[in-house]
């Protein structure tokens, strides 16, 4: 089966009911831009530490429901056959966040999003998770839309930025500190 199918040479794609917009429709734009984050999570892995890459390996897995949910226009988080973003799941995030911050300095101002390779690939990611967020709010002041998965993405940002930290720490890099 070949991949290419010319559905969307007139610049017009599928949603998940099967109806047809245009793909610069603000609904194509935000899960668009949660696949672009799913891909640079990608980049980061290995990382060289297995509790971070079983994590972001999880949160791949999650961008792809949170792509499903934003490609569902009549979104119903209580349907049991569709892939939907749940509380839980931000709840998940919360207690990665908590239990990486154990291990890290408190935080004491903003930081340079730098680091060794795997914690800058972390912070680009993060950039990338919080344009999604933007694009994922900017469709929801229009149409319906799953707000957990919304949620998910304000969370998911916080926890890659925990994640750039812890692994900065981890390698021995020093944070930087924004001079005003």
């Amino acid at each position: 089966m070949p991949i290419y199918t010319g559905r969307g040479d007139e610049g017009k794609t599928d949603l998940r009911d099967a109806s047809r917009v245009s793909k610069t429709s603000p609904r194509i734009e935000a899960y668009g831009t949660v696949d672009e984050a799913n891909a640079l999570v990608g980049t980061v892995r290995p990382t060289g530490y297995n509790d971070v890459d079983e994590r972001l390996r999880e949160v791949q897995n999650r961008l792809h429901v949170v792509q499903a949910d934003f490609a569902n226009p009549d979104p119903n988080p209580d349907a049991d056959d569709a892939p939907v973003v749940r509380a839980a799941h931000v709840e998940e995030l919360e207690g990665w966040i908590d239990a990486m911050d154990e291990e890290l300095e408190p935080l004491r101002s903003f930081v340079l999003p730098t680091g060794s390779d795997s914690g800058a690939k972390l912070h680009h990611a993060r950039a990338v998770v919080r344009r999604a967020e933007r694009r994922s709010v900017a469709l929801a002041d229009d149409e319906p839309v799953n707000g957990e998965a919304v949620r998910y993405l304000n969370r998911l940002s916080d926890a890659l930025f925990t994640a750039a930290r812890l692994v900065n720490a981890r390698d021995g890099e020093p944070e930087e500190e924004p001079t005003y």
